[in-house]
């Protein structure tokens, strides 16, 4: 279990834990009488604790969202156990959650690990195989990729799309020992666990083996990266946002600001233990000769993060080793930094883009 956040009134502490793969809202009377977590109606939900004014509040403030649940935010009543529904974010479209499932699954890692997943789908949408899966993840730094409402996913849940979270080892969904179990000499575990849930879900009829689709962006193009290299064949495409490819050859450079910082995560490459480690994952270094699925490279000129030639010299040496004729399609925005192009709505560009690419590679033309 691990505490993210709290809030302190008279009589109970709430406390913002993420325990068991999500993030949940725990409530404790001083006095040791009560010791409760707020219940969800869905299996693979979020619960965001919102500062609460007053100690003397006899409510605590949350925010509540899943995968089909729109970002809800309710009182809790502290003693009488009552919720009050505040607000609920607008979804344009006549969005009703009613019409789509979330799950929360369990996939077995080839270490024996229980790694979570969270799923969603529309109600007619068969779990026999047939369905297009799409399956994102990140699993860096401690960052915790928590199910909650994401609108533009509700396209692809309506053109039949199974969408999956895999909370990969790197995160912290169980704890600080799940992000320990990621990072330095244990960072294969973040892409193993995301090839191992993709390998479930297709047995289990979330997704058809031929039309598997994998997402992820910065850390999490890292991750997209590795996973392209080690096991091209689980997947129809891929797509990579401000990819972090060229780990040895940045992890070098200690003129970058953010190198040194990095350590902690990847390891210095100057001992040989992690050089030789980083060496046999990096994206860029380990593209060899074979079949890679069809590909959509996002960057931005202004990426101070991952600059623009990682993904750029990735692409190029893409194209010259692969022995596929599948499309390798690189987008750079040159307006943009690591977060995308400024602006409200520009980040759906990228967006429609993206989906137009995966509609494309099924054949299905709109």
């Amino acid at each position: 279990m691990l505490v993210e956040n709290f809030e302190v009134s008279r009589s109970y502490l709430a406390i913002n834990e993420h325990s068991g793969g999500l993030l949940k809202l725990r409530l404790r009377s001083w006095d040791g009488g009560r010791d409760v977590v707020i219940d969800s109606s869905e299996p693979a939900y979020s619960m965001t604790l919102v500062q609460t004014p007053g100690i003397d509040s006899t409510t605590v403030r949350y925010v509540y969202s899943s995968l089909i649940t729109p970002r809800t935010t309710y009182d809790y009543d502290m003693h009488t156990g009552l919720k009050e529904l505040k607000k609920t974010e607008d979804v344009l479209g006549g969005y009703n959650p009613g019409n789509y499932v979330t799950e929360f699954l369990h996939a077995t890692a080839r270490d024996g690990t229980q790694i979570p997943v969270s799923v969603a789908y529309a109600k007619g949408t068969a779990i026999d195989g047939a369905a297009p899966l799409y399956q994102y993840a990140y699993g860096s730094y401690g960052i915790s990729t928590d199910p909650t409402f994401r609108p533009n996913w509700v396209s692809l849940l309506q053109r039949g799309f199974v969408v999956a979270i895999a909370h990969v080892r790197g995160g912290q969904e169980l704890g600080r020992q799940w992000f320990e179990d990621g990072r330095l000499l244990h960072k294969k575990n973040t892409f193993t666990d995301f090839i191992d849930v993709t390998e479930f879900l297709v047995k289990h009829g979330y997704g058809a083996k031929d039309k598997v689709f994998a997402e992820g962006g910065s850390a999490g193009g890292l991750l997209i990266g590795a996973v392209a290299n080690m096991a091209p064949q689980a997947y129809r495409g891929i797509i990579a946002y401000v990819p972090f490819v060229d780990v040895v050859t940045t992890m070098l450079d200690e003129s970058i600001p953010l190198t040194t910082n990095e350590f902690d995560q990847w390891g210095n490459p100057k001992q040989k233990v992690y050089y030789d480690y980083m060496l046999s994952y990096s994206p860029y270094d380990n593209v060899r000769a074979q079949d890679y699925p069809a590909m959509l490279v996002f960057t931005g000129l202004w990426d101070s993060q991952v600059q623009y030639y990682e993904p750029a010299k990735w692409v190029a040496k893409l194209r010259a080793t692969k022995t596929d004729r599948h499309p390798l399609i690189f987008s750079v925005n040159m307006s943009a930094g690591h977060g995308g192009k400024s602006g409200r709505f520009q980040r759906y560009h990228d967006t429609a883009v993206e989906y137009a690419f995966i509609l494309h590679e099924l054949g299905i033309e709109e």
